[in-house]
């Protein structure tokens, strides 16, 4: 179980409690949801994701961390691992979503090398997802500079998505 790790810049801490009012303030801003599907989310649909990520972690020894600044703490975001189900197939998802005043300074790519390392060199996943909607260019530079490529367009939530995929490199997964 990696519960923390850093990287030159950032510090990632296993989501808890305690990081509900960060992730209201992400939940509630509407440039920051509008990359995850447009609907700004209530204290309530934020603290009912934040029991679903604590569950995970709990269930599978895995999962989302919250971001912050190395040297002032201040909270920057989440990213992480989860299980999801894609078209019928368990696949772990790379997943990741960012304040906008830390955009294009390259923390996301930072934070995705950083767990796409942990998964393959730690937690020995064979291939990893992420998924973002066709029009988001940011997310899919940041999945390319991670080592993904695209795979194919399929329908999460109702709406259109890319689906990337990358495979450890000693890996023998299909």
């Amino acid at each position: 179980m990696v519960e923390i790790f850093e990287t030159d810049r950032l510090r990632a801490h296993r989501v808890r409690h305690e990081d509900l009012d960060d992730l209201v303030r992400m939940h509630t801003d509407p440039t920051v949801m509008a990359t995850l599907g447009g609907k700004v989310w209530s204290v309530d649909e934020t603290r009912a994701f934040l029991d679903r990520l604590i569950d995970h972690w709990d269930s599978h020894g895995y999962g989302v961390w919250t971001v912050r600044d190395k040297d002032s703490n201040r909270f920057l975001g989440r990213a992480g691992l989860r299980r999801k189900t894609i078209d019928g197939f368990t696949e772990t998802e790379l997943l990741y979503a960012y304040l906008p005043d830390v955009w294009d300074q390259g923390v996301a790519t930072e934070v995705a090398r950083a767990v796409v390392g942990l998964s393959f060199d730690r937690l020995k996943f064979p291939t990893l997802v992420a998924f973002t909607q066709p029009s988001n260019a940011a997310s899919r530079r940041v999945m390319e500079k991670s080592g993904f490529t695209y795979e194919r367009d399929f329908i999460h939530a109702g709406m259109l998505h890319v689906l990337y995929r990358q495979r450890r490199p000693d890996s023998a997964a299909d």
